[in-house]
């Protein structure tokens, strides 16, 4: 999985998307080796080799470091900023939904091994540190990077009290991210100034980023209210209402820069003067079906909320 994206990180040939591949190799490489080590200090005290019945106290530290070194999370976060920034649009799409698959799921079989107190210290911080990091950019993908941490962080603080609602959690997220990730690369929108000139490009586009901006923040009636909704009143019923509460205000920090993103896609004008109205519209040079789909998913799935959950 590494070995693949690497080479589509640095297809740009240049030295920040050289030097994010080579970030992105350490890390991921690192985290691995900590994942293997586990293992092998449990089966050096146990003698067993399977990492789902982890019994030996170090190995679990180290298996939780590991797997929040390879998705991204608080503290160890550093590197998806940069690695995102050094690679197109479309990698840091598949960076931030399709590469965290294979953490998350090594994270569901080994629940019962992981403290549930680090899981949720580690969510708290991310999401904090998701949507501080992400109040002062100016670079769209920097954005996402931080937009990821923050909800990694959601989905880590209810893994070990509801892992059904990570599950939910993550594929709303996917879908999200791949609508609003598709949303820039068809405006080629690579800062927030870029953004500014979308309503030439198509009027409609402007509508839907809007709207996937607010879906990703959390407000309601929209997708992403549901799994904000549904961490936050399972929280409340184990007993941790101060976690809830600062979930629910880091919430804010990262709403704002949604809500940032969405004044300069929709109320803002470019600030050089267009000769003409609206761009030239040539046939789309990416399928928007896929655009789309997520786009009417992430907008509409709310109401379905009692199917899901039954």
């Amino acid at each position: 999985n590494t070995r693949g994206i690497i080479p589509n990180v640095s297809t740009m040939h240049n030295p920040r998307s050289t030097e994010a591949a080579i970030g992105y190799f350490l890390t991921q490489a690192a985290a691995s080796a900590m994942i293997l080590f586990s293992s092998r200090i449990n089966a050096w005290q146990t003698g067993t080799w399977n990492i789902t019945d982890l019994s030996y106290g170090p190995a679990h530290i180290l298996l939780t470091m590991g797997l929040e070194m390879k998705l991204g999370l608080a503290p160890t976060h550093f590197w998806l900023p940069e690695v995102l920034q050094g690679s197109t649009l479309t990698t840091a799409l598949i960076i931030t939904t399709w590469q965290k698959l294979a953490p998350v799921a090594v994270i569901y079989m080994t629940l019962n091994n992981l403290s549930t107190t680090a899981l949720i210290l580690l969510g708290l911080l991310s999401s904090i540190i998701g949507g501080w990091g992400g109040l002062n950019q100016t670079q769209t993908r920097k954005i996402m990077a931080f937009s990821s941490i923050a909800h990694l962080g959601w989905m880590i603080s209810i893994a070990s009290i509801m892992p059904n609602i990570m599950i939910l959690n993550l594929m709303i997220y996917m879908i999200m991210t791949t609508a609003l990730f598709y949303s820039l690369i068809l405006s080629k929108s690579k800062t927030v100034q870029d953004t500014t000139a979308t309503w030439t490009l198509s009027p409609t586009l402007t509508i839907t980023m809007m709207i996937l901006l607010l879906s990703l923040g959390g407000l309601p009636p929209l997708t992403g209210f549901m799994p904000k909704w549904l961490i936050l009143e399972e929280l409340v019923a184990q007993n941790l209402t101060p976690i809830a509460t600062i979930m629910a205000m880091s919430a804010l920090l990262s709403l704002f820069f949604y809500l940032r993103l969405t004044y300069t896609t929709t109320l803002t004008l470019s600030p050089n003067t267009a000769q003409t109205k609206f761009k030239w519209r040539f046939k789309p040079n990416h399928a928007t079906l896929l655009m789309g789909a997520s786009s009417t998913v992430t907008i509409f799935l709310l109401p379905m909320a009692p199917l899901v959950l039954l």
